[in-house]
């Protein structure tokens, strides 16, 4: 993922909430695109290892919530947590901690995660395959600036979280002199 790539067309598998669908779990599949999610708009996507984990639900995912209104005001028109989990279980991690803000996108078999060569195996810790942690400002589905986290590889012990930060991205997008 580098600075002016386009993302390519994928498809997600999402669920979303059906008024007319009563019971415990008003919810029906719909399929969500690229397009769907980043055509002509600015947006702030991040990805990280899987829902309920300890830095993604301690800290990333809800700093990105809480700084939500900084983004918006710095022109963002989205913000987006990707993982490599279903959509029952991104559903349910955001409602666990209050998402209001935030939109999840359920990357459950780790294609598009791959596709964007930020998919590593995380065996060690009996994950599987997992997003290693990242965020990408994107322009109508344009890579405008990645932020990676260093010494990404298969199996790793770090957990890196420094580089994709909230506070990094906001910076960036307003900083008038940045690269």
């Amino acid at each position: 993922m580098r600075k002016g790539n386009v993302l390519p067309d994928f498809t997600f598998k999402t669920r979303v909430r059906d008024e007319s669908i009563e019971g415990p779990n008003p919810f029906k599949w719909e399929d969500k695109t690229t397009a769907d999610y980043f055509a002509g708009k600015r947006v702030v996507l991040f990805g990280l290892p899987g829902a309920f984990t300890p830095t993604c639900s301690n800290e990333q995912l809800p700093q990105y919530e809480n700084m939500y209104s900084d983004f918006k005001k710095a022109g963002i028109d989205e913000v987006y947590c990707i993982s490599v989990n279903d959509a029952f279980v991104m559903n349910a991690w955001a409602k666990s901690l209050g998402v209001e803000n935030v939109q999840m996108i359920p990357d459950g078999t780790g294609e598009f995660t791959d596709i964007l060569g930020m998919l590593v195996k995380k065996d060690n810790f009996g994950f599987g395959k997992r997003s290693w942690r990242f965020a990408v400002v994107l322009d109508d589905g344009v890579v405008q600036y990645p932020f990676v986290e260093p010494s990404q590889k298969d199996n790793v012990e770090e957990d890196p979280y420094e580089v994709s930060t909230p506070y990094n991205v906001l910076k960036w997008i307003t900083n008038p002199n940045r690269d």
